[in-house]
């Protein structure tokens, strides 16, 4: 009788009942929660499915991101700057650029949608954040989950990359309920119907002649940009120049999946009870939060302004997609705007801010590096 009395001691004080804490029964109802959001809600699923059950992992078995742990390595790779640099090749392999050139004006709505990333920048130096901390948490605003991690990664705060990450990755997520209200807040339901000129067609010498300037106009003023910004115009050359169709095609779906699974559930795996459920990480949260709204708003009042001025031919809520989300802001311009008129058609219109976002959330964090003297 000893001897199973033991053995049933054992076993028990080895299973994670012995150590749980509420904590992590919580956290476990939150990834429980994602799950769902991600399955039966399709909220970014793609993403939210790995990060939450990296979440639920870590809180179950906390040791599996610890030195020698499954997701330890994989969250070395985001430590290292690696994997964010490599999801930006698989964007712009997947990413049509031809809205933005053929509308040269989405810059300034992808422009204005950064307005977020500022004003949470100056919330954190507000909430006690020093100066480099504060600009790493920031960048959630642009809703770019790779770049808050690189950004993170450059200036030294790995101790707050796991917040952030989980943060600027649950907002891209939550697009679809985040940003409705705002748009239709800002705007009357005239604007919200109003219905924009298809755009010219772009030739292929444009489309691949695009990526190669940008990368050398950008990574010459900003060197610091070149991880991000030439890792994605080099995914887009593949796409547009028509003779790497193997690379294209395994940089657009293969490695960008294995690089998203990666990813996502060593981000979720810092989600551990202990280093989560704090009033650090509640700061970050609620900064990213006001961040992306106050990027959304930024990007439909410029497309507001774009509206009057053009007398009508710019809907404001394509400014909504000026956050990096891709692809999934356009779509909620679509879909709001549908929802104004069925016959209303704005995705390919959203595009082109949606891609501006992503090259302005990259150079705002270059800004960042090269303010701080990091190269």
């Amino acid at each position: 009788m000893s001897y199973i009395a033991n053995t049933l001691s054992n076993l028990l004080s080895q299973s994670a009942v012995a150590t749980m804490s509420v904590g992590n029964v919580i956290m476990i109802i939150v990834a429980c929660i994602f799950l769902y959001l991600a399955i039966a809600k399709e909220f970014e699923p793609l993403l939210l499915v790995p990060i939450s059950f990296g979440m639920l992992l870590v809180n179950i078995y906390p040791d599996i991101m610890g030195e020698g742990g499954l997701l330890h390595y994989f969250f070395k790779l985001d430590e290292w700057a690696i994997l964010p640099s490599l999801i930006f090749m698989g964007v712009g392999a997947m990413t049509d650029f031809g809205p933005l050139i053929a509308n040269p004006k989405s810059f300034w709505l992808g422009a204005a949608a950064q307005f977020g990333i500022f004003m949470a920048y100056f919330g954190a130096i507000a909430f006690g954040f020093n100066d480099r901390a504060a600009a790493a948490i920031s960048i959630i605003g642009g809703a770019d989950g790779p770049t808050s991690i690189f950004l993170a990664s450059k200036l030294g705060q790995t101790d707050i990359m796991g917040p952030i990450a989980v943060a600027a990755y649950s907002y891209m997520s939550l697009v679809p309920i985040i940003q409705p209200p705002v748009m239709k807040l800002l705007t009357t339901e005239e604007e919200r119907k109003i219905k924009m000129e298809q755009l010219r067609p772009v030739s292929k010498l444009e489309r691949i002649l695009f990526p190669i300037i940008v990368t050398i106009v950008v990574a010459i003023i900003l060197p610091t940009t070149a991880p991000l910004v030439g890792m994605l115009m080099l995914g887009n050359l593949f796409r547009e120049c028509g003779v790497v169709r193997q690379l294209t095609e395994t940089a657009s779906n293969a490695l960008m999946y294995i690089v998203v699974i990666l990813l996502g559930t060593s981000v979720g795996a810092t989600t551990s009870a202990q280093a989560f459920l704090n009033s650090t990480t509640l700061k970050i949260v609620a900064l990213g939060l006001i961040a992306f709204i106050f990027g959304t708003a930024a990007g439909i009042l410029i497309g507001k302004i774009m509206c009057v001025a053009t007398h009508g031919k710019i809907n404001p809520l394509i400014g909504s997609a000026g956050v990096s989300a891709v692809p999934m802001a356009a779509r909620v311009s679509q879909k709001v705007g549908a929802e104004a008129d069925p016959t209303n058609f704005l995705l390919m219109h959203a595009m082109g801010p949606n891609v501006a976002g992503v090259i302005g959330t990259a150079v705002v964090a270059g800004t960042f590096m090269a303010v701080f003297g990091i190269v």
